[in-house]
Parts: C-alpha cells; structure tokens; sequence
C-alpha cells in the first residue's frame, strides 16, 4: 500500500547549516527530516536500517561532493531506488547534465523558491510510490506465475506416475536428489561453468517430467504385475523418446527462451543412457550424456531401488548404495557417484521426508 506523504522522511545535505534550516522550514509541516553537512554522513543515513525516502542533495561541499555522493548512492543495491533531487547555487546546463546522468531525478536551484521545493518533493515522491507499487504487483503476479508453472508440471508428472500405480512420492524424492547432486557438484571445477545456480534450478524444476512418455505406453505394458518380456521392454523402454518429443514441440511453441523445455528433454530422453554407452535410447557414452540425464540416472535408479514395487521388495539403503558404487563408470557417470557417496545423509533424509504412505 502507498505510505501517506506525511510519514515520508527527507534527507537534507548541504555543508551550510543555514541551507539546511531554509528546507527544514519548507518541508517540517509535511515530512520528517533528517539532515547531513557532509557526504560520508548522508551515506550513512541513507544506508541506514532506516533510509530516508527521498533526498536533497547539495552538489559543492568539500571532501566529497554532491556528485560523488550520488554516484555511491547508485552504486549501491540497497540505496540506489532513492530518488536524489540536487539542490544548487549552479544552472549551468553542464552541471544538469551531469547530476542527471549520476541518476538524479531532478534540479532546484538557488534561492529556493518553497512552492517549487514543495512541488518536486511532492512529484518525485508520488512517483517513486507508483512505481513501488507497480514492482510490488509485478513481482507478486510473476511469483504467481511461476507457482502455477510449479504445479502444472508437478500435476502433469504426477499424471505420468499414477498410470503406474507403485510410484507414490517418486517424482518428488528424485527432484531433490537431483539438486542436491547438482549442488555437490558444483564445487568440482570441471563444472563450474556448466553448473550455474540458474542451471541447477532448472535441473530441480524440471527432473518431475524425466517419465513424461509413459502416458504414451501400453496400459498392459506398464502395469503388468511383474517382469516385462524382452518385447515389452523395447515398447517400455520408448517412453524416454516420446517423452522428449513432447518436450521438444513445447519448446517450438515457444517465442522466448526455451531453456526450460531443453533441459526436461535432456532429462527425459537420457536418464537411461549408461556410462559405457550400453543404456537406451540411442546408447550415448560418457559424456556425451548430457550432465542433466547422468544426475537423473542416479537418483532414478537409486530411488527405484529402495521402492517397493509389485514384482520385488524395497532395498535397503546399503543395499542401493552398493549397487550405486559398483556402477560407477559403468552404468553411472563417476563423477556424480562421487558426489552421491558423500551424500548419503541427504538422500537417506529425503527418503524419509518423502516416503510413501503404506
């Protein structure tokens, strides 16, 4: 909610008191004001636990002057959304110019004329409240935005996983596995550059929609109660490209960036690809997998292993864990068993978070 004009606070620097008592009898009835006779004192005020919410800013004052300080001030994350009026014996366009370009609002020159200094103040106020507001609303419609994009893709996977009735929270353990892999691995220069905190979001968004294709499978397939034949694995094992297609005709329909549909469709079409290039669906070795499906690998597998299913038993947690080791190289990429293997706690917690109801 806009703040009414007479809660706003001032800060008033000029090197002259006298100045600053001219503006203090100009601006007292409507606003609070602070005041400041040199530029490392108004700096901090302003970055104070209590900032003022618009500022009259002198230009020549020795040591530091008013330029300096309004350069500091924009520089700064935390003050630089303060609106700075100059007030100067100087109108030279030059020096206009140049406060305006620091990122200044405005100019009022001396001798100050109290209706002009009411004015501005007033202006640069209800502006810097509109747009306040303005971002207040933006970011509250994009947080909006995004947690229905959250749970569009949670429904859409979940629809995915109940066509197979034994997975309960499977899509919900593996997405955390897969970032806290992925913030492990972080710390391994070799992926420094690959592993931006923005790349790991995405991995962690995106890891639900890794069995998307199973929509696309044989009811008869994918719910038989126990083990598949050689001919219906080769119809199972299709889901990995169906589902990357699907994610592949969303990312078309996009205009922007599709970064988002590129990684699910990483996700989806190789978290079955293996390390020694023996997986499916198009038998990519090493690391032409891409980093997305051998983080989705592990956590699939490792997951897959500890859930009871209609034709096994859970494993244990030692259990997965050897098998998970033993892989390495082999079926899983070695550096995320690496990471795994120093993650066991974690994973062992979102399993217990996240576990299925009996």
């Amino acid at each position: 909610m806009t703040v009414e004009m007479s809660q706003k606070t001032i800060l008033v620097v000029d090197d002259v008191p006298e100045n600053i008592d001219v503006l203090d009898g100009v601006l007292h009835d409507r606003y609070k004001i602070k005041a400041a006779v040199n530029g490392q004192r108004a700096l901090k005020i302003a970055m104070s636990d209590n900032p003022p919410d618009l500022i009259l800013l002198d230009i020549m004052m020795p040591e530091m002057d008013g330029y300096e300080v309004c350069r500091r001030l924009k520089d700064d994350e935390k003050t630089r959304g303060i609106p700075v009026i100059f007030v100067t014996a100087m109108n030279e366009v030059e020096d206009e110019r140049k406060g305006l370009e620091l990122g200044a609002v405005d100019y009022i020159t001396k001798p100050y004329s109290p209706a002009i200094v009411l004015a501005r103040v007033k202006t640069h106020l209800t502006l810097k409240d509109t747009l306040d507001n303005l971002e207040y609303l933006v970011g509250l419609r994009t947080e909006q935005l995004q947690n229905t994009k959250d749970a569009t893709i949670l429904a859409l996977a979940s629809l995915a996983e109940t066509r197979d009735m034994e997975t309960g929270n499977h899509i919900r353990r593996t997405q955390h596995y897969v970032r806290v892999l992925a913030e492990r691995l972080q710390e391994n220069p070799r992926y420094q550059n690959e592993l931006t905190d923005e790349m790991v979001e995405l991995f962690y968004k995106t890891a639900p929609l890794h069995d998307l294709g199973k929509v696309g499978i044989p009811d008869e397939i994918l719910l038989k109660p126990g083990r598949l034949t050689p001919e219906e694995f080769e119809v199972m094992k299709g889901h990995a490209a169906l589902g990357r297609q699907s994610l592949l005709e969303a990312a078309e329909m996009m205009d922007g960036d599709s970064s988002f549909f590129d990684v699910a469709g990483d996700i989806a079409a190789n978290h079955h690809e293996k390390w020694d290039g023996s997986g499916y669906p198009n038998g990519l070795k090493g690391e032409k997998i891409p980093l997305a499906g051998r983080l989705m690998a592990v956590a699939d597998v490792y997951d897959a292993l500890i859930s009871k299913r209609v034709y096994k038993a859970a494993m244990s947690h030692e259990e997965a864990r050897a098998i998970i080791l033993e892989g390495s190289g082999s079926h899983f990429c070695p550096d995320v068993v690496d990471v795994f293997r120093d993650l066991e706690d974690r994973f062992l917690q979102i399993a217990a978070e996240y576990k299925d109801e009996d």
